[in-house]
């Protein structure tokens, strides 16, 4: 049989009155923190404008004090440096200076001294070439050449001068003195052509002339064909000083450089010496025959040695007067009249003519 639970006065369980002391808290917590008189207020720093401007502005004077300092610090170095610039500019033109004066000094010193000596040779030259055409009759050479056998003597030949002309004739015929030959070198090769023996006996003649220049005299060298002109660039129509000796040796030297072609016209050349001023005192023509045409080439292909005598006449008129012109005839084949018509030429200027043998120059 069961038994009955007996009844008790407290009947709050331990649970019930925690939760009851809890809620309690929670109400004081609530009625504390919202309570308006029981509220602190904690203060709080509120930051003043003013201060902080003023502040600001501090900062700003002291950074533009700073700036004006590094400015002027800059400028500062920047007229040191054009100063020190300056300066050594200054230093290095009076070196310079310095320098081209002592340069100035020996330079004129030594020229001085070199242009006295040379008026010193040039006096003993001319006395020297004085003495000698006095003794020996001739002029003195001014350039040194040494053919074949040492030969250097021309019988009749009038040589010297004040102003002395040399036509060279380098037509086709130049090339040797047969016209088969003529026609064969004619068609070889320029260093070939330029080689020939003809044309370099030639050459050889012009170079024994120009050693025989006297040293005071003028000259000019005109090669020809159908046209002339100086074998010195751009003299045409100029004298040239034999003292020169450089300018001279440079024209044999183009002399060697030109290869035969072409006719013959003196009557060209001729009229070319009217360009000169004045006119030349003394004429050397070498040649190997008649003219083959006049001013102009002419229509046919062949020329009779009765045309070629009426060229040579009519070239002649155009020569200057009294200009003696001497002649050096070299052989040529098929031109028979060429001799007696140039001796005539000599004899009514009062030149010379010659007809050298196969050894001379």
């Amino acid at each position: 049989m069961l038994r009955r639970r007996e009844a008790t006065t407290f009947t709050i369980s331990f649970l019930d009155v925690m939760c009851c002391g809890f809620g309690v808290m929670v109400l004081l917590f609530l009625v504390i923190k919202h309570n308006p008189a029981t509220m602190v207020t904690s203060p709080v720093k509120t930051a003043d404008p003013a201060g902080e401007v003023s502040k600001l502005e501090q900062e700003i004077l002291e950074g533009k004090d700073g700036l004006a300092q590094l400015r002027n610090t800059i400028a500062e170095l920047d007229e040191r440096i054009v100063t020190a610039q300056g300066l050594a500019r200054k230093i290095t033109e009076d070196l310079n200076d310095t320098s081209g004066k002592k340069e100035a000094l020996a330079s004129t010193a030594d020229t001085a001294e070199i242009e006295k000596l040379k008026e010193q040779l040039q006096k003993l030259d001319l006395e020297r070439q004085e003495l000698e055409s006095k003794i020996n009759g001739t002029g003195q050479d001014t350039r040194s050449f040494v053919g074949t056998g040492n030969r250097q003597y021309l019988t009749g030949l009038k040589l010297g001068g004040n102003r002395i002309l040399v036509l060279l004739d380098k037509s086709s015929s130049m090339l040797d003195s047969t016209i088969v030959n003529i026609i064969r070198r004619r068609n070889m090769s320029e260093q070939a052509r330029r080689e020939s023996p003809k044309w370099q006996r030639a050459v050889d003649m012009v170079q024994w002339l120009s050693t025989r220049f006297p040293l005071t005299s003028k000259y000019q060298i005109y090669p020809f064909n159908t046209s002339a002109d100086s074998i010195v660039a751009k003299t045409r129509g100029q004298w040239l000083s034999v003292s020169d000796k450089k300018q001279l040796n440079q024209a044999i030297t183009d002399l060697e450089k030109i290869i035969p072609e072409g006719g013959t016209s003196l009557e060209n050349v001729f009229e070319e010496i009217s360009h000169l001023s004045p006119l030349p005192d003394n004429i050397y023509l070498l040649t190997d025959g008649l003219p083959t045409q006049g001013r102009t080439t002419p229509r046919e292909t062949t020329v009779t040695g009765r045309d070629r005598l009426e060229l040579f006449e009519q070239a002649v008129t155009k020569l200057p007067k009294n200009v003696p012109v001497n002649i050096i005839l070299l052989p040529m084949e098929g031109d028979p009249m060429a001799a007696g018509t140039y001796w005539q030429l000599a004899h009514l200027t009062n030149g010379s003519l010659m007809s050298p043998s196969e050894d001379w120059p």
